[in-house]
């Protein structure tokens, strides 16, 4: 039997599926009908107040610190400036997440997070094949994704947790380019912080 080569596409979109971290976020979800995934247009409608927003602050955020460290080197008290300006902003982008009552304490839960999927606690049974539109604040950044997910598994949770008996594994389906980066450079970010956080328990003992 020939083996046929994987493509370069196949092989990244392989190394992100395996690309996974144990995380906690803030995690709503509503079941849908499959129809509603073909079309990503109705979950991008108002999501310039979160995903999006999130996102494309992360992109120009990219942009502007290669021409402040340009800045920093003729005018550097400008370059401060204008770093205290975007820390406003940041902190804006927070106050506006945090503002949408669906995203609340209540709804934190542990997660296994990648780019290409995730797993969650869950209040309630899930069938496998049902499709999900999920909305989920990553805590540490405070960056919102909105997208659609087919649920893949759904089994008791090894945890004994009243308020989430169940774990649920989901596909993401049509999400958003810029919202898989940020998911991607948040797995990434988060992987170094934990592995920082091991080493410096290991040489406290």
């Amino acid at each position: 039997m020939a083996i046929v080569e994987k493509s370069s596409t196949a092989r990244v979109e392989e190394r992100r599926r395996f690309f996974r971290i144990d995380d906690e976020v803030n995690l709503v979800y509503k079941k849908i009908d499959e129809k509603a995934t073909i079309e990503p247009s109705h979950v991008s409608d108002h999501i310039l107040s979160h995903c999006s927003l999130s996102a494309a602050i992360d992109m120009v955020s990219q942009e502007s610190a290669l021409l402040l460290n340009r800045l920093e080197r003729s005018q550097p008290e400008v370059a401060d400036y204008l770093r205290l300006v975007e820390n406003k902003i940041d902190l804006l982008v927070q106050a506006i997440t945090m503002q949408d009552s669906l995203f609340t304490e209540q709804n934190t839960r542990n997660v296994n997070l990648s780019a290409s999927g995730l797993a969650f606690e869950s209040e309630e049974k899930l069938n496998p094949g049902e499709f999900l539109e999920v909305k989920m604040t990553l805590v540490s950044c405070m960056a919102v994704v909105v997208t659609y997910g087919k649920v893949i598994y759904c089994k008791q949770n090894p945890v004994n947790d009243s308020q989430f008996p169940y774990v649920v594994g989901i596909d993401y389906i049509n999400m958003k380019d810029q919202d898989r980066e940020l998911l991607i450079k948040h797995v990434v970010k988060r992987q170094l912080q934990q592995i920082r956080d091991k080493k410096i328990q290991k040489d406290r003992q």
